[in-house]
């Protein structure tokens, strides 16, 4: 059999494996590349293979970055099944929509400027109802159960412990009387997650494909992040200004809502103050996945079915209110009061929590909490690496608002968890894929699985591909042009936005310089510079 890796190698998202065994070809995962300009240029890369000739698709969970390319495969002419459990079905069937929702609103505006320009309109990835009509392929399958498919196959669902009907897959392959069995750790959860169980143990592979988000760090304040949570709400709220938490409007937002339901039963002497702050949940999609939560309790874990069996839902207090509509989301950066808003996106990129940042990012009495995952080159990161200013809008916003992060809600087990799973086995894999991570994480942790289990561990590239037998796996002869090329494009992309951002700044000086009634000398200094800048403009599109 052949693996080739077509996404999540040597970075976080666009996580797609693809498997050619016995005349059969399928997927697991098929996600969007999230991040810079240049990564999600690469969604839009063709696949080494016809859509209509693949026959799976086997789905470890909902997250976008693992899930996002399905509707657009559909579109190319995919009729084969998508399998996965009962509750990420269920989370796709809002997630995909609202993705080519986004799509479409995001293109609309793109389409507008080259109109201006004279230029014809673009697709986007795909539309609302591509990702409707796609759910057609879906199948739902229970955890622990034995699925056979044609092709000498065999699949096994585990649950991840990372997200809602998250999945492990165990996958044994016959080929020639010989099986290889495959595990797909998907994104393996952090221990102690609310609500969520703790990840499956897996007894054996021959062949293990691993995440490694955060395979070079600790979650440092697992221990103490309930503390850190509250006290800075309440700092916050003392120091009279908002808590805005960028969350994912799927798993990370049902799970501070659970963590703050729990601190109102926990923290005696903070409860009044806590009561007294209204909590807005502002995503539609975050609203409709909650429901997803309340219909999925048999993927509780046992703290979580405490709280149901005694009557009480972990996912509601008296202070949580839910935002549906746009006119209500902008209304809550109006009020005087003090509140929380979860809001999203998780990496700031799209969704509602844009404006809140616009409204909240200047003020330094409001505090902007992440708990989760964000990849290079989002608004997110930015803020999180200590940008001073970030244009949100069009308009330059200062960033004096306190910057937190908490990893200890992260739904990605840490480096030690990582390697406990891994040891965990009892016949350890002959040979680890170390994947979904960037690669100063990837080599940190290959190196550890080294030291401790004596595993040979390789980082492939995206577009590798190994042929494996149940002894050994090889990687093919490497296209070196296609990957310059390759290189080329995303080098080319990263420019385009760069010349964008500078442009943009370029355009306010000149405002701010006309505006202020500079000297004439300085004027015509710089229309001259802006003229010979133009010519260049031109000569390049030429």
């Amino acid at each position: 059999m052949n693996i080739t890796f077509l996404g999540a190698a040597k970075t976080v998202t666009g996580s797609c494996y693809y498997l050619e065994v016995n005349n059969k070809k399928l997927l697991v995962d098929c996600g969007m590349f999230q991040g810079n300009e240049g990564d999600k240029s690469l969604n839009f890369e063709p696949l080494p293979f016809a859509a209509n000739e693949l026959d799976y698709i086997l789905l470890t969970h909902c997250h976008i970055d693992h899930s996002g390319r399905i509707p657009k495969l559909y579109k190319d002419g995919f009729e084969g099944e998508v399998i996965a459990t009962k509750a990420t079905v269920e989370l796709c069937e809002i997630m995909l929509p609202d993705s080519g929702h986004i799509q479409e609103m995001e293109y609309e505006w793109i389409n507008r400027k080259r109109l201006r320009a004279g230029k014809d309109p673009i697709d986007p990835l795909y539309t609302h109802q591509d990702a409707i009509d796609c759910m057609e392929c879906f199948r739902k399958v229970k955890y622990d159960q034995l699925i056979k498919l044609p092709g000498k196959m065999t699949v096994r669902f585990n649950d991840a412990g990372h997200i809602l009907g998250s999945a492990i897959l165990e996958l044994w392959v016959n080929e020639n009387g010989r099986e290889t069995k495959f595990v797909f750790s998907g994104d393996l959860g952090n221990k102690g997650i609310p609500i969520m169980r703790d990840p499956s143990i897996i007894d054996s592979a021959d062949y293990l494909l691993i995440e490694s988000t955060y395979g070079n760090r600790l979650h440092l304040e697992n221990e103490d992040k309930v503390d850190k949570f509250v006290n800075i709400i309440l700092e916050t709220i003392e120091r009279g200004g908002n808590v805005v938490i960028p969350s994912f409007a799927v798993g990370r937002t049902q799970e501070v809502i659970y963590e703050i339901h729990n601190q109102l039963a926990k923290y005696k002497d903070k409860v009044k103050k806590l009561f007294d702050i209204p909590v807005y949940v502002d995503s539609p999609l975050a609203i409709s996945a909650t429901e997803v939560f309340r219909n999925n309790l048999d993927c509780y874990d046992d703290e979580a079915r405490a709280y149901i069996e005694n009557g009480r839902n972990p996912l509601e207090f008296p202070t949580l209110q839910f935002t549906r509509t746009a006119e209500e989301s902008k209304e809550l950066n109006e009020k005087k009061e003090k509140m929380i808003i979860i809001s999203a996106s998780g990496m700031c990129e799209a969704g509602r929590v844009k404006h809140h940042l616009k409204h909240n990012l200047w003020r330094p009495e409001s505090t902007i909490l992440f708990v989760g995952y964000n990849a290079p080159g989002t608004l997110g990161r930015r803020l999180l690496d200590g940008a001073e200013k970030v244009r949100i809008f069009g308009e330059e916003i200062s960033v004096n608002a306190r910057i937190e992060s908490i990893d200890g809600f992260s739904g990605h087990a840490d480096q030690k968890g990582l390697l406990d799973w891994v040891g965990a086995f009892s016949e350890k894999p002959k040979k680890i894929f170390i994947v979904h991570g960037e690669e100063k994480s990837q080599k940190v942790f290959a190196q550890k699985i080294n030291e401790l289990y004596n595993i040979e561990c390789v980082i492939p590239n995206k577009g590798e591909t190994y042929s494996v037998t149940p002894n050994r796996a090889i990687a093919a002869t490497k296209n070196e042009q296609a990957e310059r090329y390759q290189y080329n494009r995303l080098q080319l992309m990263e420019y385009a936005q760069m010349l964008e951002e500078d442009i943009m700044d370029l355009s306010d000086y000149i405002k701010t310089l006309v505006m202020n009634d500079n000297d004439d000398d300085t004027v015509e200094m710089l229309l001259h510079r802006v003229k010979d800048l133009e010519k260049r403009v031109h000569s390049v599109l030429k």
